[in-house]
């Protein structure tokens, strides 16, 4: 990831800086770090998750957000945008700010191979940090394969994989399912990605 020159910024200036941006940044403890846009089949997975979400969530209390809305980890004092989140209830803004909200219950991150460590590792332990965060989903983009981590206790954590073997996910921590098909729809494994997709 690339870091912008400057060596330190507030929060404050990271965000005067992205409402003027012409592309999406990371914020993370000072360092602001540009997103690179993602490739056909990341955009086609977060699609296919998010939509599909979307309707089966249509008459229920959960909410869906896909990419475009910045997530503050207070603790960690990190913004970023996740692929897809769901919220239990009403979003909580951050300062009144309808771009940023606090309260995620799950998170899904479809890997790209310049994040995936970083996804796995650093992200995850500052997701954990968040009270309401209870769910977190890994989807490769160049295979069939998820993995899905579940909270089940303080400090504790269930994993479970999917790959072309099974038929579909089952969320944990809320009433969700999505077949594989569904999930991986228009995917095509044999893209080649571009050197500086590190979304």
């Amino acid at each position: 990831m690339q870091v912008t020159q400057q060596q330190y910024y507030t929060p404050e200036e990271y965000l005067q800086l992205e409402e003027a941006a012409e592309y999406k940044s990371e914020y993370i403890d000072g360092q602001i770090i540009p997103m690179a846009g993602g490739t056909v089949n990341h955009a086609r997975i977060s699609l296919n998750l998010g939509s599909v979400l979307n309707f089966a969530f249509r008459q229920q209390n959960y909410e869906v957000f896909v990419g475009d809305v910045r997530l503050w980890i207070s603790q960690k004092r990190i913004y970023t945008y996740p692929d897809v989140m769901i919220i239990a209830g009403e979003p909580e803004f951050f300062n009144n700010r309808q771009d940023i909200i606090t309260n995620p219950q799950i998170i899904v991150e479809v890997l790209s191979k310049s994040t995936k460590n970083y996804d796995y590792e650093d992200k995850f332990a500052a997701y954990r940090t968040i009270p309401t965060f209870q769910e977190y989903l890994l989807i490769d983009q160049y295979r069939v394969h998820v993995e899905q981590f579940s909270k089940i206790g303080k400090k504790q954590w269930n994993l479970r994989e999917y790959d072309e073997e099974d038929n579909a996910i089952a969320f944990a921590s809320v009433p969700f399912e999505i077949s594989l098909q569904d999930l991986y729809n228009k995917v095509n494994f044999d893209l080649v990605e571009p050197e500086n997709e590190i979304i």
